[in-house]
């Protein structure tokens, strides 16, 4: 039975609102990352983008950083989830000489992605040797 190994990316300061992205992270949630990739691909928000980069940087993290090879078939996403980044104030003009303040809401996404180890050919055969016995 191959082990499952876990890697994540957190990506900080995306200019979107939290819930507008939150509802693009809910369509990708559970899935393979191979199929999210394509449902994000083709999803018409602008956060979409920042999902897809957060989604395909945990990926990269788990293929290149474990040290077992792992079957990019095998890896789908464990956990996703967005919260609130830093908000930024700012002021619009008003009329009469006012200055009205409003907030630059940023989203900070944290992806988690797990995977299977790669089982060798060799290591199959024998299992089904031993098993035979």
């Amino acid at each position: 039975m191959a082990d499952t190994y876990f890697a994540h990316a957190y990506e900080k300061g995306i200019d979107s609102m939290p819930r507008k992205t939150s509802i693009v992270a809910s369509l990708v949630r559970d899935r393979y990352v191979a199929d999210a990739v394509v449902i994000l691909e083709n999803t018409p928000r602008r956060a979409a983008r920042a999902v897809l980069k957060a989604v395909e940087s945990a990926n990269a993290n788990l293929l290149n950083n474990s040290k077992v090879s792992i079957d990019p078939k095998t890896v789908r996403i464990a956990r996703i989830f967005v919260t609130s980044g830093t908000r930024i104030r700012r002021y619009v003009p008003a009329s009469r000489g006012r200055a009205l303040p409003y907030e630059k809401i940023s989203s900070n996404i944290f992806v988690e992605v797990a995977g299977e180890e790669k089982v060798k050919k060799a290591a199959e055969k024998k299992a089904e040797a031993k098993e035979k016995k």
